[in-house]
């Protein structure tokens, strides 16, 4: 029986999104914006030489149709992402109001966001009065640190050693609609900061704050802080089934690789597995070999994003890329007959743009297993649709 693999590329988008006007970082609108293509081109022009040098080398993501689809989504051709195709490949274009992760994976896993999300535009003093002091209450502390828009890891540089010495969590946000908790392992609690963004997070979802995220570190001021891959992640419950529901309600088994299941509040999957990129590639190349007959996979390589897009790191984001496209080539010759690979991603953050922001963008749509050809302009939940219909599950009208 058919099995998928739908592998999100988290940020890996190819410019052309037909309403990039709509969207900004800062004051600059998202117009022209194209993470694959300026990686590209940055590579070729010797501008991403930080641990690699030269051209872009990706030779299985374009042979899967990766050029090709940059080009089709927004014009853009680049000579290193330039070869022949041996696969079926397209750009997915979104309709949901948001560039943020669960507009879009709810969108490929068809749902079009049915709302507005709310959003904390203030930069500084981000945080209400009255939100402010529910958090406190609910830490058991008399106040908090943060209420701005931050970088996650710029954040805890800032305010880590404050928050060690007071106890107060650090909360801030972006430009998505989020709202971001962190605290130290060891002198917070892990456990704790869990059940504190747990205890937010109605608050937060009430307001169509579309996630409350859990950011533990560890380190000191003297050594210098780090995340740790215990992020968590409290979603907004779907307002309607999607892909993976469709799967298991079939009585198909679905597994769901890195932030997957938080993103989608765990509904619609039986078994999920989590951790840095390089532990979920195992962990893709494991469920390659042993998941069962008529099951769907649904992966997220968050680090694209996490660790290069928003830090603006071109010469991190082309590693990142270079590693991923060596081990896709593993796991696509490892598919069985009847199984397709679909690798797409949720938005971009360009890392050659201004501001630290996600952008509006195209999507790859790459697909190992349907044969060879063009998909077209095609949109977000099109990508649901296919993986539906190969694993005979009815998709609902």
């Amino acid at each position: 029986m058919a099995r998928a693999f739908l592998v999100v590329m988290d940020s890996v988008g190819i410019g052309g999104a037909p309403d990039a006007d709509a969207f900004f970082n800062g004051s600059v609108p998202d117009v022209g914006s194209n993470t694959v293509g300026h990686i590209a081109q940055a590579c070729s022009e010797g501008r991403a030489e930080e641990g690699r040098s030269g051209p872009l080398r990706l030779p299985n993501l374009v042979g899967m149709g990766l050029g090709a689809a940059t080009k089709l989504a927004s014009g853009l051709e680049v000579e290193s992402l330039a070869g022949e195709v041996s696969g079926r490949w397209g750009a997915a274009t979104e309709l949901s109001r948001g560039k943020d992760t669960p507009s879009g994976h709810w969108e490929l896993a068809g749902l079009v966001v049915p709302w507005e999300w709310h959003y904390f535009d203030d930069v500084d003093a981000s945080f209400s009065p009255e939100l402010l002091a529910k958090m406190a209450a609910l830490a058991g502390t008399q106040g908090v640190l943060g209420n701005c828009h931050a970088s996650g890891t710029a954040i805890i540089e800032e305010l880590g050693a404050e928050h060690i010495k007071t106890g107060y969590p650090i909360c801030y946000t972006s430009a998505d609609s989020v709202l971001q908790v962190a605290a130290h392992e060891d002198h917070f609690g892990l456990g704790r900061l869990i059940e504190l963004c747990a205890k937010v997070a109605p608050i937060a979802h009430e307001m169509k704050v579309g996630r409350v995220i859990a950011r533990p570190f560890v380190g000191d001021a003297e050594t210098g802080f780090t995340r740790t891959a215990n992020r968590r992640d409290f979603a907004i419950a779907l307002p309607a089934p999607v892909l993976s529901n469709w799967v298991q309600d079939a009585g198909r088994h679905v597994y769901a690789v890195g932030k997957i299941g938080d993103i989608f509040s765990m509904s619609g999957f039986d078994e999920v597995r989590k951790g840095p990129d390089e532990t979920l590639m195992r962990h893709l190349v494991d469920l390659v070999d042993s998941a069962v007959d008529g099951s769907l996979t649904f992966a997220n390589f968050v680090e694209f994003d996490s660790l290069y897009g928003h830090r603006r790191d071109v010469s991190g984001y082309a590693r990142a890329l270079e590693w991923f496209d060596a081990e896709i080539g593993t796991i696509a010759s490892k598919l069985r007959d009847g199984d397709i690979l679909v690798l797409t991603a949720d938005h971009g953050n360009d890392p050659t743009w201004v501001g630290t922001d996600h952008t509006r963008e195209r999507a790859p749509v790459l697909v190992r297993g349907l044969g060879q050809g063009c998909l077209g302009l095609i949109g977000f939940t099109d990508v649901a649709t296919l993986v539906a219909e190969h694993l005979g599950v009815t998709v609902p009208k």
